[in-house]
C-alpha cells in the first residue's frame, strides 16, 4: 500500500482468524496496520498482533527499516502484540505513548527496561524526527483510557488508531462498501462511547487532514467529509437512515412466520428494513442494524417465565452498546403464558430516549387473520 515517499505501510491481513476479539465473525479476515516514517529519525507506528509478528518484522526488514521510535498509540494486544518482539530485534528504538500506556505495558510484557527507553508525551505535545512533526491527540475511552493519535503535520496525516477502522483484510480492489462493515466495527468495539468519540472529531475538525491511517481497513484519503460525516452521526446515537430493524427469537417457527409477515408488509410500504432471526444470525450485524435505523420491531417466544433467551442476549448486548435514541414495538408469542414483553420491557426502559409503541401484540401460537390484523395495527403506530 502506497501512502507517500515517506511513510511506508507495513501492516499484515490475518485471513485465518475466525472471531475477532473472540466474538466477532471476521469472514474476509482483519487487517493489523502499522507504518514507518522515514526522515533524519525513523518512527514505527504502532506494532500487530502476536499472531502475525514473524511477518511484521520480516515487512520491517523489507522496506529496510532502522527505527529510532515506535510509537504506540493504543495498548490493547492486537496492536500492542509485537512490543516485546521489536525490542528484542531493535533495542536502541525508544517507545514514545502516554503515561498511562506505560503503566500498563508491564500488565502484557514483563521484563521491559522502560526507564531507558520510554519517551513520556503529553496530550498536544510533539515530536520532530526531521521534516515530519508528529502532534499528539489524547483521545481517552476511544476505546481504552491510553488511546492516543498522532497527526503527522508536514504531509497532513492522522494516524487515528481505533478510529475510522473496520473488519476485514485488506485488498487491492477499491472499497466500495466502507460503511457495512466500518458500521459493525464500530457499534460493536466502539459504540458504547459516543461522547468520547465526539470530543475526538472536535478536535480533528481543527486540522488540515489530507489522509486518515486508522490501525484496521483501508487508509482514506478520498472524500473524507464522509467518513467524519458517518462518525459523527454514529458517535451522537442518532439513525442513520429511517427504516426498522425486524429482529426475532423464535422456538418453533411461529414467531419467526410472524417477523417475516412484519417485514414483507414494511417492504410492501415501501421502507428499508432488515430482517434477523436471533437464533441464527450474527448478532454484531443485528446490532449494527439496530444503530442504523430509527426504528426497531422485536418479536420473541415465552419462555421459562421470561422471554427465549436469544432475544434476552440481545436486549444485554444493546443495553452494553448504549442503544438510544430509538422508536421500538414489543410482539410475544405463548401458547398459554406470555411472558416475553414483560421481561423485555425493563431492558428498553432503561435505555437512554426509547420511545415504546404503546400497541403491544401477543400471539396464541399460529399467525392467524386475527394476528395479522393486530400486526397491521402496531405497523400502522410505527409509522
Amino acid at each position: 500500500m502506497y501512502i507517500s515517499d515517506s511513510v511506508k505501510y507495513v501492516g499484515v491481513n490475518d485471513t485465518d482468524i475466525d472471531l475477532f476479539e473472540s466474538q466477532y465473525p471476521v469472514e474476509e479476515g482483519i487487517s493489523y496496520n502499522s507504518y514507518v516514517i522515514f526522515d533524519n529519525k525513523t518512527a514505527v507506528m504502532d506494532t500487530v498482533d502476536k499472531r502475525k509478528t514473524d511477518e511484521w518484522l520480516k515487512n520491517l526488514e523489507d522496506v529496510s527499516c532502522e527505527p529510532d521510535y515506535l510509537v504506540i498509540h493504543h495498548i490493547e494486544p492486537d496492536h500492542a502484540g509485537s512490543i516485546g518482539a521489536f525490542c528484542e530485534k531493535y533495542p536502541n528504538a525508544k517507545l514514545v505513548s502516554n503515561a498511562k500506556t506505560f503503566a500498563m505495558l508491564p500488565q502484557f510484557f514483563e521484563g521491559l527496561d522502560l526507564e531507558s527507553k520510554k519517551v513520556v508525551v503529553a496530550d498536544g505535545d510533539t515530536l520532530s524526527l526531521g521534516t515530519h512533526t508528529l502532534k499528539f491527540i489524547f483521545a481517552p475511552m476511544v476505546h481504552w483510557p491510553e488511546v492516543m493519535l498522532s497527526y503527522e503535520e508536514s504531509e497532513n496525516l492522522l494516524f487515528s488508531a481505533d478510529a475510522f477502522g473496520k473488519f476485514g483484510a485488506l485488498t487491492d480492489e477499491e472499497d466500495d462498501d466502507w460503511a457495512c462493515e466500518a458500521r459493525r466495527y464500530y457499534f460493536n468495539i466502539v459504540g458504547k462511547y459516543g461522547a468520547p468519540v465526539s470530543t475526538l472529531l472536535k478536535k480533528a475538525s481543527a486540522l488540515d487532514i489530507k489522509k486518515i491511517l486508522p490501525l484496521h481497513g483501508p487508509v482514506l484519503d478520498k472524500n473524507l467529509e464522509y467518513y467524519i460525516g458517518k462518525y459523527t452521526v454514529w458517535s451522537s446515537y442518532e439513525c442513520e437512515d429511517k427504516g426498522f430493524l425486524v429482529a426475532y427469537a423464535s422456538i418453533h417457527g411461529n414467531t419467526a412466520e410472524a417477523a417475516e409477515f412484519v417485514a414483507k408488509t414494511l417492504e410492501d410500504k415501501g421502507e428499508m428494513v432488515e430482517l434477523f432471526d436471533l437464533c441464527r444470525c450474527d448478532t454484531a450485524e443485528a446490532i449494527e442494524a439496530a444503530f442504523r435505523y430509527d426504528r426497531a420491531i422485536l418479536l420473541a417466544s415465552s419462555y421459562d417465565g421470561g422471554v427465549f433467551l436469544p432475544m434476552e442476549d440481545f436486549l444485554i448486548h444493546l443495553r452494553s452498546k448504549a442503544y438510544q435514541k430509538r422508536r421500538v414495538a414489543l410482539v410475544q408469542n405463548g401458547a398459554w403464558g406470555p411472558t416475553a414483553i414483560r421481561a423485555m420491557k425493563p431492558y428498553l426502559e432503561n435505555m437512554k430516549e426509547i420511545t415504546l409503541c404503546e400497541k403491544e401484540v401477543t400471539l396464541k401460537s399460529i399467525l392467524n387473520e386475527s394476528a395479522k390484523k393486530e400486526l397491521l395495527s402496531l405497523i400502522d403506530e410505527m409509522m
